[in-house]
């Protein structure tokens, strides 16, 4: 009987704390902890700049491989906006690198 109200105890915790978890942002537009402001399409981007949440998932996935780019370290990714290749934390996009696309 004692494991039993155990369990009970560990899941009212478990569905208490996801029945009160708050969503991101402060209801401002949704900002997204560890992220940048989202900037729009147009933006010409620098290393060190984060990246909106907005704007990493309007920019394009790019295979490395095809577009003769070096291999993301772990946790990074290559994506494409506004003619340049990016390298960008996958988590907060955080830019490690730019390449101009001079092919556009």
């Amino acid at each position: 009987m004692n494991k039993f109200m155990i369990g009970v105890a560990v899941a009212a915790l478990l569905l208490g704390s996801t029945a009160s978890a708050q969503p991101y942002g402060r209801g401002d537009g949704g900002q997204h902890p560890g992220w940048g402001a989202d900037r729009g399409g147009t933006q010409h981007w620098r290393r060190g700049q984060r990246m909106g949440y907005n704007d990493w998932n309007g920019a394009r996935a790019v295979d490395y491989r095809q577009h003769h780019l070096r291999q993301p370290p772990r946790g990074y990714e290559w994506r494409e906006s506004n003619g340049q290749y990016i390298l960008a934390a996958v988590a907060t996009g955080l830019i490690a690198s730019i390449i101009l696309n001079g092919g556009r």
